[in-house]
């Protein structure tokens, strides 16, 4: 989970609270927190605020439901490091942002599952490459979810993409949302690059590669998804790996 703008909803307060007792050992792994009266007291918040900020920490792995016995610390908790929203250029150092294409497609199965896209609607699709000093880390595939969902949610984005820039779209998105809550989940998985993203990245069709995706939400409504490829050779990706 990430958190954009200066201004945080008392929900991602709450959520760095308790992942920070995590983190610090006040919750150590395995333990199993106080019921949510007993610790909504001690915190001093409202129970409907601690559910989703508890709901927030079950999904982003920190904490386990056990039956019988309540919400508890997962052995190997994620340490602060990838949770925190950052667009891939920056992340994977001095790299930079060649677009390859700028235009409007129909939902694909990806998009209609993670951005909530119907049948039928136009989504800006942003394709670029990452490049380092002498070759190609990375290639992006970001999509940004329906007009009417980003105008009624943030126009400031909207407005922003519409000048097409030369930037990611996360970036982008980023850039245009002081003051607006963002939180993202991110799935890595191994592949292949396959023909077409081996011609792209200039590596054989067979180069293993990591996919990262990642769904950015405001208010728990999709706004933007991405996949990125980065093949075997491009930087190290900064994750912090669970201890």
């Amino acid at each position: 989970m990430a958190v954009g703008g200066q201004q945080r909803r008392p929900v991602v307060a709450l959520y760095e609270r308790i992942a920070d007792a995590i983190h610090d050992g006040t919750y150590p792994p395995g333990s199993t927190l106080p019921s949510e009266p007993r610790l909504a007291g001690e915190l001093g918040v409202s129970r409907p605020a601690l559910r989703e900020a508890l709901l927030l920490l079950q999904e982003d792995g920190l904490l386990s439901v056990r039956r019988g016995v309540g919400r508890t610390v997962n052995a190997h908790p994620p340490r602060r490091g990838f949770e925190q929203l950052q667009a891939l250029d920056g992340l994977l150092g001095p790299v930079r942002v060649r677009a390859l294409l700028r235009s409007r497609e129909e939902p694909t199965d990806f998009t209609a599952q993670h951005l909530l896209a119907p049948a039928g609607c136009e989504l800006r699709f942003w394709e670029s490459l990452l490049v380092g000093a002498d070759l190609a880390v990375a290639l992006s595939h970001e999509w940004a979810a329906p007009e009417d969902v980003l105008g009624r949610l943030h126009p400031a984005f909207a407005e922003a993409l519409a000048a097409e820039p030369a930037a990611a779209m996360l970036t982008v998105l980023m850039e245009s949302s002081r003051g607006v809550q963002l939180s993202a989940h991110s799935g890595v998985s191994a592949t292949l690059l396959g023909r077409r993203r081996g011609e792209q990245l200039e590596r054989p069709a067979d180069t293993p590669a990591v996919l990262i995706t990642q769904v950015v939400r405001v208010e728990g409504t999709p706004v933007m998804a991405a996949k990125h490829m980065l093949p075997t050779g491009a930087p190290a990706l900064p994750v912090i790996q669970n201890g």
